[in-house]
């Protein structure tokens, strides 16, 4: 076994914080995993893993082997697809990330084309409520909802979203349709847990900040199941409007209390490497980037109108 596969070994290893998952994942014995490994570590001449009966750890030594490893196998594949040219066909495995709705909704299946198109690459897909640092993650392509820090990283605009309030019609023509935001803190809501929502809603009226507390008679952790309760009539909910889009379309949610929404969220496909990125980040961000392009759901937000 050659340097390279053991370095790629041991970065699976690392990814899947385990033997037997990383075994599985590559198509290798844990036998050979386990060999690999303790090679390594005996040509180092310093432990890099630290095993339990439930878990691996890195050591010191261990994360800066892994950066390390990274930054080669990159290098190596670099060069070979430079080396190449307009030649070079995309392949080896690509880490991506987007948050967990919007990666089941609209990256999977963009996925799945991807990946019939171009049978010599693999995808690693981490679908995160979180914003994972691409760096210390090894990520190479991630989709990014919200303003975006400075950064070194090469990113391009695909789209908006905005955040609305919406229900049922059935909840509406009981409860009446909120003319102002003041008015939610006597409705019955479904609120969420998730990471970006507050339990202050925010608002702008006349370009200025305007925060409303309402009181929920359900909170959840998870949009999809406030989206579900907000389907069946038990109160207005407040997500992301790619999130109900087809529900909207469909007559099942109308939003409301649009002329008071916040300034619609922009969408960014965000890569790594620029014009030295390997030939499959270069093929699968232009995937990307076309498909959400496209797509009506994330274009143009002010088109899902609320219904009158």
């Amino acid at each position: 076994m050659d340097r390279f596969q053991e370095m790629h070994i041991f970065i699976t290893i690392a990814q899947e914080q385990g033997f037997s998952a990383a075994a599985r994942r590559l198509g290798l014995s844990a036998a050979s995993v386990t060999r690999a490994v303790a090679a390594l570590e005996l040509r180092i001449g310093t432990q890099l893993l630290v095993r339990t009966t439930r878990s691996v750890h890195l050591t010191e030594a261990g994360q800066r082997y892994l950066d390390d490893c990274r930054r080669i196998l990159l290098e190596v594949q670099e060069a070979e697809d430079s080396a190449a040219g307009s030649h070079a066909q995309p392949r080896g495995q690509l880490t991506v990330t987007a948050p967990v709705l919007f990666g089941e909704l609209f990256v999977t299946p963009l996925m799945a084309a991807y990946l019939t198109q171009y049978p010599d690459v693999s995808i690693n897909a981490l679908l995160l409520d979180r914003v994972v640092s691409m760096v210390e993650e090894g990520i190479d392509v991630a989709v990014r909802i919200g303003e975006l820090p400075d950064s070194s990283q090469h990113a391009i605009r695909v789209g908006e979203v905005r955040r609305v309030v919406c229900g049922s019609p059935l909840y509406l023509a009981q409860h009446g349709r909120p003319q102002h935001p003041q008015a939610l803190s006597a409705m019955p809501v479904v609120a969420t847990s998730a990471a970006w929502q507050p339990r202050n809603w925010p608002f702008l009226e006349h370009g200025e900040p305007l925060l409303v507390r309402p009181e929920p008679r359900l909170v959840v952790t998870a949009n999809q199941a406030a989206i579900t309760a907000a389907c069946l009539g038990l109160g207005l909910t407040r997500v992301l409007s790619y999130q109900v889009a087809s529900k909207v379309a469909a007559g099942e949610l109308e939003i409301v209390l649009a002329e008071f929404e916040l300034p619609a969220l922009p969408i960014h496909v965000v890569y790594q490497g620029g014009r030295k990125a390997a030939a499959r980040v270069h093929s699968f961000v232009d995937f990307t980037v076309q498909a959400l392009r496209e797509h009506p759901a994330l274009q143009n937000a002010a088109l899902l109108h609320p219904v009158k």
